[in-house]
């Protein structure tokens, strides 16, 4: 009993984990789903259908080398899937991105701060700094139970959010003239559902192989697999529901820059307090995701020299967090979406190089605690 009582609780945070590095600024407000999937009416729904089947298949592929080879960080996993030389490469620009994404996401805790609370910008900087300081002062355990914490909440509050915007409309049945069947007009992310699926999850796909490949040595392979097929399940039961709330308000809600905001002003002020409270606790993990990725891949064996690299990238970033949230986005998304692209072949590939072998490698002997 207590041994599976701690196999369950792994895999709870396995799967907190890997939702956590995914769910966060812009796909709590909506506008990635958006982006993504709503505008492209009901096939949308199928673009979330095939994200959701990538995201299950990368989390089991990630969780079952992470494991099957010993990983501490993700430098072993590139090295693996790549080789050593296109794997240094994106080496390289993981320790470009992963800051470059820590400043994103601070810079996002500010313009929530700001934009939503009418405070200012540098204590949404600060406050959500100092948190992750705290969080990565307590090592992986501390990340993970910080996921374990915030990351059912959010799931919980976006379920909320788009189950009462879709029972406010009367069920998609309720939008009225069926417009949402057909696509919305003007420029999209990619010409068809299916390839604009294929880049969302390459997009969301860098900080996950970052962060999970720490756990190679913590959890045990069917536990960390298992946790990886749970997660990539839970990222996409909670992307269907958001398009399917944002469906439901289609397509006056095509034209909105924060769409479950949208949705939430309908309901009422207290969804509407708690949409914006949900935003800032997805930037939140994302931003401990980023701390954590870095810490992690220059201090693979953890201890003082993590906590005290992880404080150090997460307080250097601050004074970069003043710049236009929108516009960090613009320039640095784009390079994480290619840089991703690379990752995710490699990943559907991955199997090919017989990766099913690296689980006959596991010792025999019990993780380490987590």
């Amino acid at each position: 009993m207590p041994r599976s009582a701690s196999a369950s609780g792994m895999l709870v945070k396995v799967v907190t984990l890997y939702a956590g590095t995914v769910i966060g600024a812009g796909f709590a407000s909506g506008q990635e789903i958006m982006q993504f999937f709503i505008v492209f009416g009901q096939g949308g729904l199928w673009g979330v259908l095939l994200a959701t089947v990538l995201f299950i298949y990368l989390g089991v592929v990630i969780m079952a080398l992470a494991t099957g080879l010993g990983m501490t960080g993700y430098d072993a996993m590139l090295d693996y899937l790549l080789g050593k030389r296109l794997g240094k490469v994106m080496d390289f620009l993981n320790l470009i991105m992963l800051p470059g994404g820590l400043v994103v996401m601070l810079a996002g805790s500010g313009a929530v701060f700001a934009q939503q609370l009418g405070l200012p910008h540098f204590l949404g900087t600060a406050l959500a700094a100092a948190v992750t300081c705290f969080v990565i002062t307590g090592g992986l355990p501390g990340v993970l139970t910080a996921n374990l914490i915030l990351v059912p909440v959010k799931i919980c509050a976006l379920a909320l959010v788009c189950l009462s915007g879709i029972f406010h409309q009367g069920g998609l049945a309720g939008a009225g003239t069926g417009e949402f069947l057909a696509p919305l007009p003007g420029e999209k992310v990619a010409g068809s559902w299916g390839w604009s699926a294929v880049l969302y999850v390459s997009y969301n796909i860098i900080v996950p192989v970052a962060v999970l490949s720490s756990l190679g040595r913590a959890v045990p392979a069917p536990v960390g697999i298992a946790g990886g097929a749970l997660g990539g399940l839970a990222l996409g039961v909670t992307a269907g529901l958001i398009t399917l709330a944002g469906l439901a308000f289609y397509p006056e809600i095509g034209s909105c820059e924060i769409p479950l905001l949208f949705i939430a002003r309908h309901l009422g002020f207290a969804l509407q307090s708690l949409l914006g409270l949900l935003i800032w606790v997805a930037i939140l993990t994302t931003t401990i995701a980023d701390a954590h990725g870095l810490a992690s891949r220059l201090a693979p064996e953890g201890g003082r020299r993590y906590r005290l690299i992880g404080l150090a990238v997460t307080l250097a970033a601050v004074p970069f967090a003043g710049f236009d949230f929108s516009r960090l986005v613009k320039v640095l998304y784009p390079l994480f979406g290619y840089a991703g692209l690379v990752l995710l072949f490699a990943l559907l590939a991955a199997p090919g190089k017989g990766f099913i072998r690296c689980l006959q490698k596991i010792s025999p002997g019990r993780p380490k605690k987590i």
